[in-house]
């Protein structure tokens, strides 16, 4: 390990330093608050450092008033026992530290920075993004609300008009999901959450099941799908034997990464006929649970703590996380 010293002197600042087995930023008459958030941003790139081992850089500041000098100080240190190519840059108030194209950290004054200013050009498409598979406003309200605690927005397929149809054509709910979410993630290169949702009937061999949504033919809507299940249920006399569960899978896929599934049942009966003015699709002819109550007379709040999606998304959200960061 070198032994040598390093030093940078002016009327208003004085440095000196030396590359040791740790990293420490020590001084005299100068804001430790600001000191330790210089020491805490070059902790946060030191092990990306291929530097001999024992490594680190020690720092006495005799005397400070630029942030910008403190940190180029410290980087040239580190450029010249490494060999790299650290760049130190003034941006809109801030500092920036980047290697080429790679923005290994950023240093922000006290009170932080305009986004306007950081971001002239672009400041609405700041942060990561997740695309949902989907068309329908409502569903994409729901996801931007429980992603917006994640810290990411979030898009629909109407803000990417000239994105193809991705045909379902799986036999099961988690093929058709993948289908959505890795199709319009390889062709956007975005992060991508697609759903594949349907009920399942227990006497009817797990149908409609993945042809929910088209069970009554090319034309189907919501009253002919309930129509035609419960003619084919007709001679089912007994409540028991009508069991059913409404089933949801979530996809997240991503860029080179292993796909994010997660799944849901929410279980319940056929009923003998419609009842109730809200939700859609079978929500009608669904009673919930070992109740009397059909989904369809429950109120939004109750049936997403309930349901088969609620259910999904709050795993969803429980492991979405660590995936993330994988």
């Amino acid at each position: 390990m070198s032994e040598k010293i390093y030093e940078y002197k002016d009327e208003d600042n004085w440095f000196i330093g030396k590359m040791t087995g740790h990293n420490m930023v020590s001084g005299w008459g100068v804001d430790q608050a600001i000191i330790k958030k210089i020491d805490d941003l070059f902790d946060g790139i030191s092990a990306e450092l291929d530097w001999e081992k024992p490594k680190g850089y020690d720092v006495s500041v005799l005397r400070y008033q630029s942030p910008f000098l403190l940190l180029s100080f410290i980087v040239d240190m580190i450029n010249q026992e490494t060999e790299r190519d650290i760049k130190v840059e003034h941006h809109a108030g801030a500092v920036l530290l980047r290697e080429e194209e790679k923005l290994l950290a950023v240093y922000l004054p006290d009170g932080g920075v305009s986004m306007a200013a950081f971001f002239p050009d672009n400041r609405e498409g700041i942060g990561e993004t997740i695309l949902i598979a989907t068309r329908n406003e409502g569903k994409t309200k729901e996801f931007r609300h429980l992603f917006a605690d994640l810290g990411y927005r979030v898009e629909n397929l109407n803000d990417y008009p000239d994105l193809p149809e991705v045909a379902e054509t799986g036999v099961t709910f988690e093929e058709n999901a993948r289908l959505k979410a890795e199709t319009i993630s390889r062709i956007t290169g975005k992060m991508v959450l697609a759903d594949d949702s349907g009920l399942k009937v227990d006497a009817l061999g797990g149908l409609p099941g993945v042809w929910s949504a088209r069970f009554s033919g090319p034309d189907a809507t919501d009253d002919r799908n309930n129509a035609k299940l419960l003619h084919e249920l007709a001679m089912v006399f007994d409540q028991k034997d009508r069991s059913a569960q409404f089933h949801s899978t979530l996809v997240v896929a991503a860029p080179d990464k292993e796909s994010l599934v997660v799944e849901a049942d929410w279980p319940g009966y056929i009923a003998f006929q419609p009842k109730g003015d809200h939700g859609f699709g079978y929500d009608p002819i669904f009673i919930v649970g070992e109740t009397s109550r059909h989904a369809a007379e429950l109120d939004a709040e109750e049936k997403n703590q309930l349901s088969h999606r609620g259910q999904a998304v709050r795993k969803l959200m429980e492991v979405f996380p660590s995936w993330q960061t994988k």
